[in-house]
């Protein structure tokens, strides 16, 4: 099954991944508490806006995974992450949901584009990233995860050979 962009957040572990049919030649990379997803040397020039931006971004409130540009939005409002807790937002043409959440749940561009639970047993963010890389799901191209360690967060990546 194709879903494209894959969310999974939860309590103390949370992972992003890439599954792309049109921009396969992406990576993720990590970079002072910030993973970005941007093409990779040996991608073909584009202009498409959306092939690159910051899916993970660490602040001293918590983590932040999504799928584009609001990412960096989200982590710079001073009122996001006042209230400790795992929430998972979805933006629709008619609403913005958000909900908190107390397991892991997953959300995604097509076919899973309603939050549900996900089985994500990954205790540690390179764990995160490698089972959600690793999942069934088509087109797999690059993948983040994140996870409460030592009192702050820790990420880890994983690129498509």
């Amino acid at each position: 099954m194709y879903v494209g962009r894959v969310l999974v957040a939860g309590p103390r572990v949370g992972a992003y991944r890439v599954s792309s049919r049109s921009f396969p030649n992406r990576q993720a990379t990590e970079r002072d508490g910030t993973v970005t997803v941007g093409p990779t040397p040996d991608a073909p020039e584009t202009d498409n806006p959306y092939i690159a931006y910051n899916c993970l971004r660490l602040t001293d409130r918590g983590a932040v995974i999504g799928n584009g540009s609001h990412v960096v939005g989200v982590t710079d409002d001073p009122t996001v992450g006042d209230e400790p807790g795992a929430v998972v937002g979805t933006v629709r043409r008619d609403a913005l949901l958000v909900e908190a959440v107390e397991e892991p749940t997953l959300v995604a561009t097509y076919e899973r584009d309603a939050p549900e639970p996900f089985d994500l047993d990954a205790a540690d963010a390179a764990g995160a990233a490698r089972e959600l890389y690793d999942h069934e799901f088509e087109h797999r191209v690059c993948a983040a995860g994140v996870a409460l360690a030592d009192g702050g967060f820790e990420t880890a990546v994983v690129n498509g050979e």
